[in-house]
């Protein structure tokens, strides 16, 4: 399954620089407003030392880690959504396709930092940055509900079972009005439901990635709207895109850091949408798999494809932890710890499995 995570922020707050690093790719990063005029799209991987493990056992080909696509997205500024400002509503558009919306706020220190956009020089105010994008993404929704309504009033007449939409909508406009966001409002399941097919952007789960001095990185922050700020350097992560393997495994012990802030941030993204990996192992490739906490194994082996699920027999599956202290499966078969499972099984994180299908 496609994840997809926007990216957003102010004007030179560093968001390009880290997009180029995620993604290794040579993005446009310039110190003015709207250096990115079309959104930049980069896949990463998400880090999982399980992988290589189930690899030292089947020796395949090629191993194929699960991955996350991040879309960078033009600086937003006071008065995108309300007034179209800086082209605003084009960028906010784009946000609307993403899963999560991934903020990065700005921490560090620089001089340089054009001061009509982003405060002065070496003055930072992140909580005020941060209520900046908020306001933009509150204001985009109320557009959003104003233009659906009458629509959904028509609608609803005809159709009963709209009207749950159309009584959440009216309630989030409300909401939304006193600002807060869409996602902070107590809703049933039903509602939750209806208030999906809106598109609203803060409905959307969040991560904040306060982008800091180097020597912060280690350094712990304020909460922002609930969600603690994963701190990253995009100039050390923008290095260590450039660096070999080993060579960024020392500059990040001499930063008395283990994994890189990409590394973190394509695992909080992973976590934040309540998603879980299981595996596939063979001599022609180990991969992991995107599921939904809480999928059947017909809906995971779907995500293989779609035939498999629509002709699902049966999972052969063992436990990630079975699989590699029996040494395989033929180690896991003998020991009795592989398992034949039906439509009703929830996959577990982990999970090697073989689908018998029949189409």
């Amino acid at each position: 399954m496609a994840l997809s995570i926007g990216i957003v922020g102010l004007p030179n707050v560093g968001k390009s620089t880290l997009f180029t690093a995620l993604t290794k790719k040579g993005g446009l990063a310039a110190n003015y407003p709207f250096a990115t005029i079309d959104p930049n799209v980069g896949i990463v991987d998400v880090p999982d030392a399980r992988l290589q493990q189930l690899a030292d056992i089947v020796h395949p080909g090629r191993i194929v880690p699960a991955t996350v696509e991040f879309v960078d997205i033009a600086g937003l500024v006071k008065g995108a959504a309300a007034e179209g400002a800086g082209l605003g509503n084009q960028f906010l558009a784009n946000i609307r396709e993403c899963d999560a919306i991934c903020e990065v706020v700005r921490y560090f220190k620089d001089p340089d930092v054009m001061r009509e956009v982003n405060h002065t020089g070496d003055f930072v105010d992140p909580a005020s940055d941060a209520e900046t994008i908020m306001t933009e993404l509150i204001l985009a929704d109320i557009q959003t509900l104003e233009k659906q309504l009458p629509k959904l009033e028509k609608e609803a007449k005809r159709d009963k079972t709209l009207v749950p939409k159309l009584e959440i909508a009216k309630r989030l406009v409300d909401w939304l009005n006193e600002g807060n966001r869409a996602a902070a409002l107590g809703m049933t399941d039903e509602e939750r439901a209806a208030a999906k097919g809106l598109f609203l952007l803060t409905m959307k789960p969040m991560l904040y990635v306060a982008n800091v001095d180097e020597d912060e990185l280690t350094s712990e922050f304020e909460p922002i709207d609930g969600v603690t700020p994963i701190p990253i350097c995009a100039k050390v992560e923008a290095e260590l895109s450039e660096l070999e393997p080993e060579e960024a495994a020392e500059y990040l012990a001499d930063l008395g850091l283990e994994h890189s802030g990409l590394e973190t941030l394509a695992q909080a993204a992973y976590r934040l949408l309540g998603l879980q990996s299981f595996f596939t192992a063979g001599e022609m490739e180990v991969k992991a798999w995107t599921v939904r906490q809480g999928a059947t194994a017909p809906q995971a082996a779907g995500v293989i494809h779609t035939d498999f699920e629509r002709g699902f027999i049966k999972a052969e599956t063992i436990a990630f932890d079975d699989y590699v202290e029996l040494g395989g499966e033929q180690g896991a078969k003998a020991a009795g710890r592989l398992r034949m499972e039906g439509k009703d099984y929830v996959m577990h994180d982990g999970d090697v499995v073989h689908f018998r299908f029949n189409v």
